[in-house]
């Protein structure tokens, strides 16, 4: 009975730090996801040199005399990062801190955000002092695409879940959806940066990066069709999964319908081009989120082969050794 009692009281400790780690994530998760739409709104906006220097604005940390849309735009979205900065160092010290209450690698990962939080930084501080220089710009947007996807494998590894170990191939099919979403967002974000639409409809220029991003749509959505028909084909399977690949068709019938639009109209709706990159970038975090509870599902369908082949090798042991 005191074993018991003692090991209960182990599992909540461990679970604890889990608790906390995984609440700060999500919530970091939610504050990188807006702090990518506003980047988006600071670029169509043209607000990316509306504070002239870096770190400051003005020279001030609030410049009030200065402030209009634009000013707000870019001083907002550098006070978001500045927060999240913050909290990505608080993760990597409470990682390291309960290190021993957790998976061994999760202190690694945390780590890692916090270096593409303090690169993403410094790639900033480049894109105002190299006047918005495209490929900096590019790197920005997949520095921050990869930080939020970093946030995501933490916070659902750590999360509550036990699969029914029939995911199969489901994992490796959602990974590659999701690399090509993400190879995607950075085709979009040239065209965006090197407004390529604009020069294409205006003067015939460029037009070969605007439809290398159409033509980059094939590749994802094949994948992303493939994830959903699969799920629906595959029995027994956890419903988060089958959820999760629901709400990823949903929003690429959705993403599609933003780009059409946004093309259609020449960039000329903000709302809808924010809302496009925004939604590709909750298309990326649904795509990971279901790879990793897809990655354990199948690792549960493992554990309990290998403890299915041990105990008919010690029952067949046992056998053998009663007939000698």
């Amino acid at each position: 009975m005191s074993g018991f009692v003692l090991q209960q009281q182990n599992t909540e400790a461990e679970a604890q730090p889990k608790d906390k780690i995984r609440r700060l994530v999500w919530k970091m998760c939610i504050a990188t996801l807006i702090l990518m739409a506003i980047g988006s709104a600071t670029r169509v906006m043209n607000a990316g040199l509306a504070c002239p220097d870096w770190p400051l604005c003005y020279g001030e940390l609030i410049p009030a005399k200065q402030m209009n849309l634009q000013v707000f735009l870019e001083w907002f979205h550098r006070l978001d990062a500045a927060l999240i900065g913050i909290s990505a160092i608080a993760l990597a010290s409470i990682s390291f801190w309960y290190r021993r209450h957790l998976p061994n690698w999760v202190p690694w990962a945390s780590a890692f955000a916090l270096f593409l939080i303090v690169f993403q930084g410094v790639l900033g501080g480049l894109t105002v002092t190299q006047l918005l220089r495209f490929d900096i710009v590019t790197a920005h947007l997949g520095t921050a695409l990869l930080f939020f996807t970093t946030l995501l494998i933490i916070g659902t590894a750590l999360a509550p879940y036990q699969g029914t170990g029939t995911a199969g191939k489901l994992p490796w099919i959602g990974f590659t959806a999701a690399i090509f979403v993400y190879g995607q967002s950075l085709l979009g974000a040239i065209v965006g940066s090197r407004w390529a639409l604009h020069q294409c409809f205006a003067g015939y220029q460029l037009c070969g990066v605007m439809y290398s991003h159409i033509l980059g749509l094939v590749p994802p959505t094949i994948a992303i069709l493939a994830v959903v028909l699969i799920t629906w084909r595959t029995p027994a399977l956890h419903p988060a999964l089958r959820r999760l690949a629901n709400m990823a068709g949903s929003l690429l019938i959705l993403q599609i319908f933003l780009g059409i639009a946004t093309f259609r109209l020449h960039l000329q709706v903000e709302p809808l081009t924010v809302l496009h990159q925004a939604i590709g970038a909750t298309l990326l975090g649904t795509l990971i989120v279901f790879t990793v509870l897809a990655l354990r599902d199948v690792a549960l369908n493992n554990e309990v082969s290998l403890h299915s082949a041990n105990t008919l090798l010690n029952s067949t042991s046992s056998q053998t050794a009663e007939s000698n």
